[in-house]
Order: structure tokens, then sequence, then C-alpha cells
């Protein structure tokens, strides 16, 4: 592995900036397990909220202790490390605990999770980075849209894999899709896109294109949130428009990703060079404030 590219992953993105947090990320257990474990247990899916006003037995502790009046998801309002670190210490001012009370927790998904890892893994000077996919491992007909991080081992030399929404780092019996591999595997017959699925109203083609895109970002340390894309292909209606010559250029997209690694100086060019992949809109960002990019 080029000692840049640990480099390039041992520093920050706006999201996973530990700023102030540092020395107390640094004072978290360094036992791995152990830290996926703690950071769990602050944290609520927004899944299992669902799941707990569906009567779901397992899940009534939750429903009776979860304030009516807080937020079913705060995905799009605690983005970035800090403002879930600002949060849970407003919550409850010891921080990451393993006893904290369910009315004091977060309500985030597993990017959100990631994100804070890789934040706290960087603090404790690890190269890590931020993956986007799907997991074959929660249900058994179906890979569900899910988000990863990865550290590098120094000593075995490999990226290990790290979910903590699932609870699990190096696990050989639970490996994600990547979003080039699901990608490609439908464009090229391997797969059937209804193997994939996502926990929104997005499906079909354009759901793995969306999928290629936030890994794309996540592997340049710009770990976009769900509702950013790229301006071309952010409506179903743009992504069926598109023509061949641009579908084969998200194909080329997906294969870099295939090995991130050893494609790094290609992904990043692109990354830093090309509008047409880094002109996104969100929420407040529309089509009509790029008017000036196209111009230019």
């Amino acid at each position: 592995m080029k000692d840049e590219i640990l480099e390039f992953y041992k520093g920050v993105s706006m999201y996973t900036n530990f700023g102030p947090y540092q020395e107390y990320f640094k004072s978290l257990p360094d036992d791995i397990l152990e830290l996926i474990r703690l950071i769990r247990s602050n944290i609520i899916h927004r899944v299992e909220l669902v799941a707990a006003y569906q009567e779901d037995i397992n899940k009534k502790a939750l429903k009776e202790n979860f304030p009516w009046y807080r937020y079913r998801c705060e995905d799009d309002i605690l983005l970035t490390s800090p403002a879930m670190m600002a949060e849970l210490f407003r919550q409850d001012d010891r921080g990451l605990v393993s006893d904290r009370e369910i009315r004091d927790k977060i309500v985030v998904t597993c990017r959100y999770m990631s994100v804070l890892c890789a934040s706290i893994l960087k603090a404790k000077g690890y190269a890590c980075r931020v993956r986007s996919g799907f997991a074959p491992y929660f249900y058994e007909d179906v890979a569900c849209d899910h988000w990863i991080c990865q550290y590098y081992d120094v000593e075995s030399s490999k990226w290990i894999d790290i979910d903590t929404d699932g609870i699990y780092y190096n696990d050989p019996n639970k490996k994600m899709i990547f979003a080039g591999e699901a990608w490609l595997s439908v464009r090229s017959g391997k797969r059937d896109v209804g193997e994939f699925v996502h926990g929104s109203h997005l499906k079909g083609l354009a759901m793995l294109a969306r999928a290629v895109f936030l890994d794309f970002y996540s592997l340049m340390n710009d770990e976009i949130s769900y509702l950013f894309m790229p301006t071309y292909i952010d409506t179903d209606k743009e992504f069926l428009s598109l023509s061949n010559e641009e579908l084969a250029e998200i194909d080329h997209l997906a294969t870099l990703l295939l090995n991130p690694d050893h494609n790094f100086d290609e992904i990043r060019y692109l990354f830093r060079n090309d509008p047409k992949l880094r002109v996104i809109n969100m929420p407040l960002v529309g089509d009509n404030n790029h008017l000036e990019v196209e111009a230019h």
C-alpha cells in the first residue's frame, strides 16, 4: 500500500472531522469490537424505531421509553461527527456510554454510524474510510443498501471491514457487495436488479447508480448523505434519459471502484477535475443554482 494513500485516509472530511473531540476520541476503547459496541449502544437506528411502532414485541421497551416528541430520524440534522457528538453530550454529558437511556440516544442510520466510527479511528491515527454498497447478510433473499467503514491493518496489510450497525469487524461470513460490484453485476446480467433493495422508494438501476456515486465520494473522503447527488442523475427521470455513452461512463467509474487502491490516482483525478461528477444537488440546492457552472 502506498504511503500516500494511507496518509490520505488518515485525513478527515467536513463530516469525519473530529474537531474539538480529538482527545476525547483518543480516550475511547482501542479494542475495535468494544468500540463499535459502545458506539451502537448510544444510537437507535430509524428502522428499529419504525419496528417499535409496528408492535414489534422485541422493541416494546424502545416504544415505551422513546419520547413521542423527538424526531423519528435525525439524519438530516446530524450530518457530521461533531454534530452527533454534540447532541450525545447534550442529552447525557457523560458522552459515549454503554448505559445511555433510550430517551437520550440519537436516531440515525448506517451512514452516520460509519462516519462517527471513522472519525474516532482517524483521531486514533488509523487510515480509515467509509464505504457504500449492499449487505447480503441481513436478509436471506436480498442485499439491502448499507454503509460500513474500513480501517487499514498494518500487520496484515489489508483493509478490515467494520459494521457498526451490525456490530462486527473482520468477519469472513459477512461481506459487503460494494456499489461498483453491484452495478456491474446487474449491467452484465450476472445478477437481477431485484436482488438489491433500498430502504427508501429508490429501486432499479437508478438506485444502484446512486450507490456508485455515494461510494465514489466516500472513497474521496467526502461522505455525502443520501440526498446529495450529481445533478445529471438527481431524479429517476434524469437517470432514465441517460445515453448509452453516459451509462458506459458509470460503468467505467464502477470498474475503478472495484479496486480503489490500485485505481486511486484515476479516481482522485476524476473527483478533482470532472464537473459532471462533482456538481451536486442537495435538498436546498437544485439545478437552477448551478447555471453559472454550466455557463463556465
